[in-house]
């Protein structure tokens, strides 16, 4: 799945409670997506594509590094280190595992299957499913209108958006927008 569904996904699930502080939505948010950071070996690897000794970074490393149960601990008890909150952290748990569903659902590409090593390093089994849809298909793209469409309800209703994340002054003006859309809503 793209990185933006995975992002708007860990958006929604940090606001499942309003208590939730700004910095805690990013962290919950960042664990949606942070699985991805062993992606980054593509840059290698199209460096070194047409090399003798090519580095298969991403062929061999993607969807296994931090796409794992191990990793995800890792971060869930980071997060418990860091904000002392057992939700914090079963949330940032939670956003993490989203991504792997997401990327087991649907992270074919043409007609190359992506796998899950759910278990590395204690095992370097792959876990698949057979139906996966291609990143570009009609599912993917219909969850991203979900997900859009629930974060912008989210961001009406309750005056903050995911570009807080960014910008305070960025996500008035964007608030303000759709209150001036569509009204400001009834308490």
């Amino acid at each position: 799945m793209s990185p933006i569904n995975h992002a708007l996904t860990g958006w929604l699930l940090a606001n499942t409670a309003s208590h939730i502080s700004m910095r805690e939505r990013a962290y919950i948010t960042l664990a949606a997506v942070i699985a991805d950071i062993d992606g980054l070996g593509v840059v290698a690897e199209l460096l070194t594509a047409h090399t003798e000794n090519p580095l298969l970074w991403w062929s061999t490393y993607h969807h296994v590094l931090a796409h794992n149960l191990l990793f995800g601990s890792i971060l869930a008890l980071l997060t418990l280190w860091i904000t002392r909150q057992k939700l914090i952290a079963l949330l940032v748990f939670c956003a993490f595992h989203s991504h792997l569903l997401e990327d087991l659902i649907s992270g074919r590409h043409q007609d190359q299957l992506w796998g899950i090593s759910y278990l590395y390093p204690f095992s370097k089994q792959q876990w698949l499913w057979h139906g996966q849809w291609e990143l570009n298909a009609w599912p993917n793209m219909l969850f991203a209108v979900f997900c859009i469409s629930l974060t912008l309800y989210l961001a009406w209703k309750r005056a903050y958006s995911p570009l807080a994340l960014f910008s305070k002054k960025m996500d008035r003006h964007f608030i303000d927008a759709l209150h001036q859309r569509f009204g400001v809503p009834k308490a």
